[in-house]
């Protein structure tokens, strides 16, 4: 089965939020945004230990606990090894990220992209999560934007230690599938030129949004629909920017996003919908694209994104998107 079947559905949730990205959400509401997301059809839910130092696993663990396990699909992530022992969140190195879970767990993480590391970090989300199996598995942000100039070398650790495990794992039957969860198209586009291993899918956030779509599309998506490699797109909002929030790539949004996210909000508004459904149903129009998770932190917000998905959006708003130029060419856009 491929992952595109298994996803039972074309929205996900993504549990960064979970793990108290920009702020320390009590733990009932993080519960109840869980529960929300089930309550509106949710079947398929991501997470991954950095996200609060595996406090969003935690959470998404005992959420999920009351739940029947054969009805749900679940991801989580590999490359981060949390340990017992504790340190500053603030002081941690996460490249462009820094500070995004100064509000988790102060557990130290380690990046180890190794074959044993990969075997440690799946036991320790099973626990976690409170769960005896994954369904698929990610290499978690083997990428300029957490490694610099160093990204490739970790990337050749990851091909030879991480890539090879979850190859096998696949093959026999322990997970359903496997890939890269990366912010960067580039490590993507170099893992499917490989002879072997052969991944699953990607899960790409934040690089095919109405607002970055242009580098994707020029090799990446085409060479995973030839492929046959499914797209999950995550941070669909951009970080916020496209949901009313301020940030933009985990930062304050620059003055030309702002001024873009204007005249996209201009544009929805002047057609009667909402700039989310904007974001999802564009992200969702490509072939490639398998399924879209937006994060949560509050129980509302899933309301909102099962009602973006179902909004009508006239196709005047989509010619209308294109014609202004706030698309690509290259694009294609729903009922098109």
């Amino acid at each position: 089965m491929s992952i595109r079947e298994q996803l039972q559905g074309k929205l996900g949730f993504g549990t960064a939020p979970l793990g108290n990205m920009y702020r320390d959400i009590p733990p009932a509401e993080a519960i109840a945004t869980v529960d929300a997301a089930w309550d509106q059809g949710i079947r398929f839910f991501d997470t991954a230990p950095l996200y609060g130092a595996g406090l969003a696993e935690i959470r998404l663990g005992e959420a999920l606990a009351r739940r029947p396990r054969d009805e749900y699909v679940l991801s989580t992530k590999i490359g981060r090894v949390i340990l017992d022992e504790l340190e500053d969140p603030l002081a941690r190195d996460m490249g462009e990220k820094g500070g995004l879970f100064e509000f988790g767990l102060k557990n130290k993480i380690v990046n180890d992209y190794s074959a044993d590391a990969t075997l440690r970090s799946i036991d320790a989300s099973l626990q976690r999560l409170k769960t005896d199996r994954l369904d698929i598995v990610w290499v978690h942000d083997v990428a300029q934007d957490f490694f610099g100039d160093e990204w490739l070398a970790q990337y050749e650790i990851a091909r030879t230690g991480a890539f090879r495990v979850l190859d096998r794992l696949r093959d026999e039957g322990v997970i359903k599938g496997w890939g890269l969860g990366v912010n960067r198209v580039e490590p993507l586009e170099l893992t499917l030129d490989l002879d072997e291993p052969k991944p699953d899918a990607f899960l790409l956030a934040g690089r095919y949004t109405l607002l970055d779509h242009e580098r994707a599309l020029q090799r990446l998506m085409p060479a995973a629909a030839a492929q046959h490699v499914d797209i999950v797109v995550g941070g669909p909002y951009s970080s916020g920017i496209l949901a009313g929030g301020t940030h933009f790539e985990y930062a304050k949004a620059p003055p030309a996003i702002i001024e873009k996210v204007a005249r996209l909000t201009a544009l929805a508004t002047r057609h009667g919908i909402s700039i989310k459904a904007a974001a999802l149903q564009f992200a969702l129009a490509h072939p490639a694209v398998a399924s879209v998770i937006p994060g949560a932190s509050r129980p509302e917000r899933l309301l909102e994104d099962q009602a973006a998905l179902r909004q009508a959006v006239p196709a005047a708003f989509w010619q209308e998107l294109r014609e202004q130029g706030l698309v690509s060419a290259l694009a294609p856009l729903p009922g098109a």
